[in-house]
């Protein structure tokens, strides 16, 4: 591991060295500078990590820039003497141009000092912006997707946004995963959602991305974070309105496959703020197939061969609805609170179900089958969250509290035809309702040190208590009609109750030195307790446990903006609950799966090393990384009678990872620009196990890449075009297929852009996508194919109505943040009945 890790250190210091070296080549010969510090207008506050570009007068070449730190301030290098215009720009502030820099020397300093930015939400009521805004922005531990400046999305939802987003890969049932690892953490504005944690796939598609701001990666969490989550946290930021008066935002979109409409009301008068929404989505027309072979050697040797394959029809309805409020006590005193409802109802049907049993090459039997699949759940947060501040810069206590709640209602029908392949044999039901419910409460400080208040000591608590309850049964009937009997079997029906409560301290400590370096080391512990048992029998036996999470985050700010960053840490992963269900799955007669409520979590070790340069027209951001995971839980695959394949989950695997990514900006000029990136990285899995039947490893590369250009037009018109590929994914046991996307929007913004229409269309080249999979053990071998038709036409409209005025208070909102157990790229849980749900938690 460790040699892993200095090869990744050689190479990263020899690129970083090759681009200072011409770097500073440049500066030698030019060492004149432009000096300026990125200030809130309303607060004072310094614009940490503002972005800085520099073009020569009165024309769209840029020249150099820079990156300023987290006082706002900002160094620019590498120009001659001549007349020059600064733009900066940051998420969430109308970019600024300063005219008529000067520069007459080639040796001395420029100093512009304090450059006041706007918030965007007034910049929008009084000025037209012309140029582009750069989509992504590198912070020392996070990367920012801008999405809100990406039309190409308009009418589509989180999962059409996060597929844009940098490291991030999202396949075409939505399932989520960063790096390679499908274990993250997602929060919605820094805070757990009942929602997210029933199934963040389903959670994405209930998010409109047109109310989406910004999606956050957090590739190296501090301690201040839950220690859940391999890979890291995602946080999807929404969209707020901070200024005073009234206003009214509605959008409406229709489609091939979905419509959508979406209302969202603010008002502020003085120290009271309330902001109400909602968003309705519904989808239809999502047809696919999916065609399987699955070769098995029985116990006696024999050889069984099972052929299926079905068409697939999906339609949803998904709802989202908040309710919030805050209000000021005084200068230093604030509250917040917030309700959020969701809904989710979603029907799966699996028609023409053909299913060919062959034994030793001969057809013994032919099932015709329907599969007809539920899955509806409501879900609420309530938060109430309480934050003082002191008169001394930077002092904040905050005390947090949240309780989330989701009901699932998930059942399925099996429907067996006769040998006439039309008359109804029998049919076989499973009702799995289920609760999750948590109520989590978080204390924290953050304390300035010294006079300069540059070094800063953070530390807190927390508590979250969990309770998840699964109640399922099996029922059988006759014919068409028959009536249903309940199975008597306890592994086919009973309950099961899952009390867990997680109690954590951290401290966080970060420090400047030696003017340019930054340092943030931080401990996190955190003790887990667990309770579980059955209706029919005895509690299960899940001993207790304690867990230390170090972490350090180590950053240099080179004199010309550009910064290197290394980081360490280490994350748990609990699994949930849709590892632990014991519900069986039977929806697919031959492939059936049970969870395991005696796992225990997953423990992983991160490195991670990062430069970030920007020159001329261009950014550039080179990352590295290696994870290592033991005690990775993987499935195990049993051969039973008629080759029927029979899947639980041990804690046997490791897995390790390394990699890396080139992600850039390129603004061609003011009216064109263009963004990409590449991933890859080296998957090396082994389950540990001796016994050949089930020993497995499997290693390869993964590699993935996207492209946005965007291209304004006149008139305020603009045109986006996207595209993502990834190649085929490396899993334990076989492989994943990979499969590309791509989409283009047509925008134009009216009546001084209060008003906005746009046409899209999505993969509109090819029919249907086929995604090819295939497992491979000494036992397996099985290879299958899903067909998704994703051809999408689409027409939204927004428009917003009201007048506001800036408000020039500073408010601060805090929230809990959840994120502490290991989901699946689904986010699944209890509910193996044909679709997943769980609970998650990123604790903060």
């Amino acid at each position: 591991m460790k040699k892993l890790f200095y090869l990744i250190l050689f190479f990263s210091t020899v690129a970083s060295s090759s681009i200072l070296a011409q770097t500073n080549e440049t500066t030698k010969k030019t060492p004149a500078r432009i000096i300026g510090v990125a200030k809130d207008q309303n607060t004072g506050e310094p614009v940490a990590y503002a972005t800085a570009a520099l073009y020569v007068a009165g024309t769209e070449e840029n020249i150099a820039g820079g990156v300023a730190d987290d006082e706002g301030k900002f160094f620019i290098t590498g120009m001659t003497p001549g007349e020059y215009t600064l733009k900066i720009s940051f998420l969430g502030f109308e970019t600024k141009s300063v005219q008529n820099i000067k520069v007459e020397s080639p040796n001395g300093d420029v100093v512009l000092g304090d450059i006041l930015m706007t918030d965007e939400g007034v910049a929008l009521e009084e000025v037209t912006v012309q140029g582009q805004r750069e989509l992504i922005e590198e912070r020392v531990d996070r990367t920012i997707y801008k999405a809100e400046n990406d039309k190409t999305t308009a009418g589509g939802d989180g999962t059409d946004v996060l597929r844009r987003v940098p490291m991030l890969s999202v396949d075409l049932d939505g399932n989520v995963s960063m790096r390679g690892s499908s274990n993250i953490t997602v929060l919605i504005d820094n805070r757990p959602s009942a929602i997210a944690a029933s199934s963040i796939t389903d959670a994405l598609k209930q998010i409109p991305a047109d109310e989406i701001k910004a999606v956050e990666v957090i590739t190296s969490p501090s301690a201040r974070f839950d220690a859940e989550g391999t890979s890291g946290v995602i946080n999807i930021v929404t969209k707020k309105n901070n200024l005073q008066g009234m206003s009214m935002n509605i959008r409406t979109g229709t489609g091939l496959r979905g419509s959508d409409f979406g209302l969202n009301a603010s008002a502020r008068k003085g120290k009271f703020g309330f902001t109400l929404g909602g968003f309705g989505r519904a989808g239809y027309n999502t047809i696919g197939g999916f065609e399987n072979k699955q070769v098995v050697t029985n116990p006696d040797n024999s050889a069984s061969t099972i052929l299926q394959s079905a068409d697939t029809d999906r339609t949803y309805l998904f709802g989202r609805y908040n309710f919030g409020v805050d209000y000021e006590i005084d200068k230093y005193n604030f509250l917040t609170g917030a309700v959020n409802f969701g809904i989710r109802n979603s029907n799966n049907q699996q028609n023409n179900f053909l299913t060919q049993n062959f034994l030793d090459g001969n057809l013994v039997r032919n099932a015709l089958r329907e599969t007809d699949t539920k899955d509806n759940s409501n879900s609420v947060d309530i938060s109430l969250n309480y934050t003082k501040t002191f008169e001394k810069k930077g002092k904040e206590i905050s005390f947090l509290t949240l309780y989330s709640r989701d009901n699932r209602e998930n059942s399925f029908v099996n429907i067996l035809f006769e040998e006439d392949l039309a008359t109804i044999d029998s049919r076989l039901k499973n009702d799995n309702p289920s609760k999750n419910e948590e109520f989590t409460v978080q204390l924290d400080f953050v304390e300035p040190l010294g006079k300069d208040g540059k070094s800063i000591l953070e530390y807190g608590a927390k508590n979250i208590l969990r309770k998840a309850i699964s109640d399922f049964a099996y029922f059988q009937a006759d014919g068409a009609d028959g009536e249903y009997i309940e199975s008597e079997n306890p592994s086919l029906t009973n309950a099961f109750n899952y009390d867990q409560n997680v109690t954590a301290g951290y401290v966080s400590y970060t420090t400047t030195f030696l003017k340019n370096y930054t340092l943030k080391p931080g401990l996190r512990y955190e003790y887990t307790t667990i309770n579980a048992d059955f209706k029919t029998e005895n509690a299960v036996s899940i001993p207790s446990y304690g867990t230390l999470v170090p972490s350090v985050n180590l950053s240099r700010k080179m004199s010309n903006g550009n910064l290197i960053k290394a980081a360490y840490n280490r994350r748990i992963s609990r699994p949930s609950l849709r590892y632990l269900n014991p519900n069986i799955d039977v929806s697919n007669p031959t492939q059936i799966s049970q969870g395991n409520p005696t796992l225990d979590p997953e423990f992983t070790d991160n490195y991670e090393l990062g430069y970030s340069t920007y020159f001329k027209e261009t950014m550039l951001n080179f990352t590295a990384f290696y994870r290592n995971t033991t005690g990775s839980i993987q499935a195990v695959r049993n051969v039973l009678d008629d080759g029927v394949i029979s899947t639980n989950y041990e804690n046997i695997g490791q897995e390790k990872a390394i990699g890396g990514s080139i992600f850039t900006n390129i603004n061609i000029s003011s009216k064109f620009s263009l963004n990409g990136s590449i991933d890859t990285y080296y998957a090396m899995l082994d389950n540990g196990l001796t016994d050949p039947a089930f020993a497995a490893s499997n290693s390869g590369f993964v590699v993935s890449g996207r492209m946005f250009g965007n291209y304004t037009l006149p008139k305020d018109w603009q045109v986006q075009l996207f595209t993502f590929a990834r190649g085929n994914r490396v899993q334990l046991q076989g492989s994943q297929g990979g499969f590309a996307a791509y989409g283009l929007g047509l925008n134009k913004q009216f009546n001084e852009k209060r008003g906005s229409i746009g046409f899209g269309a999505d993969n509109f080249l090819a029919k249907e996508f086929k995604v090819r999979n295939e497992i491979i053990t000494p036992t397996i071998v099985q290879n299958s194919t899903n067909v998704m038709r994703n051809m999408n036409f689409k027409i939204n409209f927004s428009y917003r109505i009201g007048k506001l005025s800036m408000d020039q208070r500073q408010r601060r909102k805090k929230s809990v943040n959840n994120d502490d157990l290991k989901s699946g790229g689904d986010g699944g849980d209890m509910n193996q009945g044909g679709a997943t749900g769980g609970m998650t938690n990123n604790n903060k």
